[in-house]
């Protein structure tokens, strides 16, 4: 996956598997986790919000996602 950089104050950079529909999310902590089975369209949402941060919370941390910590 290439990772894009996003400015947030918690995010660095996120990236998307089309053929796997995974999400990576790099934190600015430096953990890595994968998120399986998440939509383009929250892919692309995540993108386009004000507030990554924010987004990433209210629609990805507690949605159910079957996620693995990478680094």
């Amino acid at each position: 996956m290439e990772y894009v950089g996003v400015i947030s104050s918690t995010i660095e950079a996120v990236a998307y598997d089309e053929a796997g529909a995974v999400l990576g999310v790099r934190f600015r902590n430096g953990r890595e986790y994968r998120y399986r089975r998440v939509p383009r369209s929250v892919f692309q949402a995540l993108l386009g919000a004000p507030s990554k941060g924010g987004y990433f919370g209210a629609h990805i941390r507690h949605a159910g996602y079957a996620y693995s910590r990478v680094a």
